[in-house]
């Protein structure tokens, strides 16, 4: 899928594409992300559980400060070189990618000799002796990576992930979500955190562990990218889960 003028606006509450600074589309089942060359004032990007395979596109964002790719089809820590350019990239999320490869320490030795800039690499502070090391123990990454035999640079996967809405989506997608919103926030403040937005939840879920907390505020956050269609479902859903316990509690009344 393509991401379009339409749904960034939409999704970015504006006008014009030249005035977007803040962009979600967390799960939206993207394959192409070339409009972001449009967008020079963007300066965090959420694309995160998608399947965009380059980076090129943002390498145009100069004012990019966080960028959020995790579990996409970035093919090689090549596509790092569309990074080097962002003088003021400070959070980068880039784990579960094809690109990450079967070395964590030589993954991320190489993103940040190449992006020594970073302050936060996949929601983990960076430390000054981790880019001492890096100048060492990272490959440096000189050019762009080679896309002969690819369509115009947007290579199309064999498969795409699966959308949030997917019954296959784990709560540990739920949770990231909500630790990515909470890094933007806490950058940029942007806007409340989601405790300040359902404050009755909070106070009402006390005795609840830690994790159902996060997955109720995952999911509060999910239904505001939901159309009328989408929270109709919803909303059938939830009044069948409702009924059940009391239909069992009819159940064995008559019995």
């Amino acid at each position: 899928m393509k991401l379009t003028r339409k749904m960034v606006l939409s999704r970015a509450k504006a006008s014009e594409l030249h005035s977007v600074r803040k962009l979600n589309c967390w799960g939206s089942r993207l394959t192409d992300i070339s409009i972001c060359r449009e967008m020079p004032s963007l300066e965090v990007i959420t694309l995160s559980v998608n399947s965009v395979s380059t980076l090129e596109p943002v390498s145009r964002c100069r004012r990019l400060s966080e960028l959020y790719v995790r579990r996409n089809r970035i093919p090689s820590l090549d596509e790092l070189f569309y990074l080097k350019g962002l003088p003021h990239l400070r959070v980068l999320w880039l784990a579960e990618n094809p690109c990450c490869g079967s070395s964590p320490h030589l993954y991320r030795m190489t993103v940040l000799r190449n992006l020594p800039g970073l302050q936060k690499l996949d929601n983990q502070a960076v430390t000054e002796e981790e880019l001492a090391r890096a100048l060492t123990e990272g490959d440096e990454i000189t050019a762009a990576p080679d896309r002969e035999g690819m369509d115009n640079g947007h290579p199309e996967p064999p498969c795409t992930l699966s959308s949030i809405s997917s019954s296959q989506e784990t709560s540990q997608d739920l949770l990231s979500y909500v630790e990515e919103a909470d890094s933007s926030q806490g950058h940029l403040s942007l806007k409340p955190s989601a405790k300040d937005q359902f404050p009755s939840f909070s106070q009402r879920d006390t005795s609840s562990s830690h994790k159902n907390r996060n997955v109720l505020t995952a999911i509060l956050l999910l239904l505001r990218e939901l159309d009328t269609e989408g929270l109709e479902t919803i909303q059938q859903a939830v009044g069948i889960r409702l009924q059940a316990p009391h239909q069992q509690e009819l159940r064995e009344d008559t019995e």
